[in-house]
């Protein structure tokens, strides 16, 4: 639902931004291409500068554009949280609530968490957004989400964190791998095994090479990504081995296709989870519920990896 409270100018300037042209913004919003192309110019000339650089090829955003459209898509956010306080106050819970998470958490957390909102909450809509913690810091920062749920946040202004946990380093493997029987294990003798690294966009990529630099530079680790969700398919086939924490492979440990052995030695730091808002925009209830909901259900997928029984099943495949 739309209240009407961007102006026309940002408004058109996005459409533009987003479809390449005023032609083809204007057949995507229904709009005039000549109301867009001077409401366009009359803010041009009024600033006196370029909104655009118009080629042959279409219009892209020049530097000033670009701080037009993050101000739009703020303004936009805005409106759509003045809606949703609106609707609480009438005794309604429903929202619109943008999360930016992490891509190893969308078959553990996340659909845990989804189905929870579901039930609770119905009339809830929820985005999810998978970034890089950088890049969902970021998102916060901007005013394109409303909650982040990010590895390794630092403390910096204008981010608040309203529930972390630290999560101890581990190496997992599949259940038949020749460590799955350890009950520790050193980085020495992860090394001796084909390993599968998070590339350095992701902050425990950087982490390790900050302090444990010999294991990328004395020999190439065998596969490199970004992608948590491949790395945990090539671990669980029993090909490779992996460094990461249990809440990365919370579902898979909780299923017994892994099994998380805590690494030792010298100079090993935990990683953390954070639940992240913006210290600069007041969440709106419902919103502030959710994250809630999100922060208790994390929690207790740590603790259910963590108990007892779920070791031994861990053991038991071994």
């Amino acid at each position: 639902m739309s209240l009407h409270l961007v102006p026309r100018g940002l408004q058109y300037i996005e459409a533009v931004a987003e479809h390449g042209s005023i032609q083809a913004a204007s057949r995507a919003t229904g709009i005039a291409a000549s109301a867009i192309d001077r409401q366009i110019k009359l803010l041009e000339d009024r600033l006196g500068v370029q909104l655009f650089d118009r080629m042959t090829t279409g219009m892209t955003l020049s530097p000033v554009g670009e701080m037009f459209v993050v101000l739009a898509r703020r303004w936009k956010a805005d409106e759509k949280r003045i809606w949703s306080d609106v609707k609480q106050m009438q005794g309604v819970d429903l929202g619109h609530i943008r999360l930016v998470t992490m891509d190893s958490l969308v078959n553990g957390v996340l659909p845990r968490f989804l189905r929870h909102v579901a039930e609770v909450y119905p009339k809830v809509r929820i985005d999810v957004e998978i970034a890089t913690p950088d890049e969902a810091i970021s998102a916060l920062d901007a005013g394109e989400a409303d909650m982040a749920l990010v590895f390794n946040l630092r403390a910096q202004r204008g981010i608040h964190v309203i529930w972390s946990a630290e999560l101890p380093l581990h190496c997992v493997t599949a259940p038949d791998h020749p460590l799955a029987g350890h009950r520790e294990i050193s980085l020495a003798k992860v090394r001796d095994h084909a390993i599968a690294v998070q590339s350095p966009a992701l902050s425990i990529r950087r982490m390790l090479e900050a302090r444990h630099g010999w294991m990328f530079s004395e020999n190439l680790p065998p596969v490199v990504s970004n992608s948590l969700q491949l790395l945990k398919q090539l671990v669980t086939s029993g090909s490779h081995i992996a460094l990461t924490s249990e809440l990365d492979t919370a579902q898979e440990l909780l299923d017994g296709r892994l099994i998380a052995i805590p690494v030792t030695g010298n100079n090993i730091v935990p990683q953390n989870v954070a639940l992240a808002i913006s210290s600069r925009r007041a969440l709106p209830r419902i919103a502030t519920a959710v994250a809630d909901l999100l922060a208790a259900d994390t929690q207790k997928i740590l603790e259910e990896v963590r108990a007892p029984g779920a070791r031994s099943r861990e053991h038991a495949n071994s």
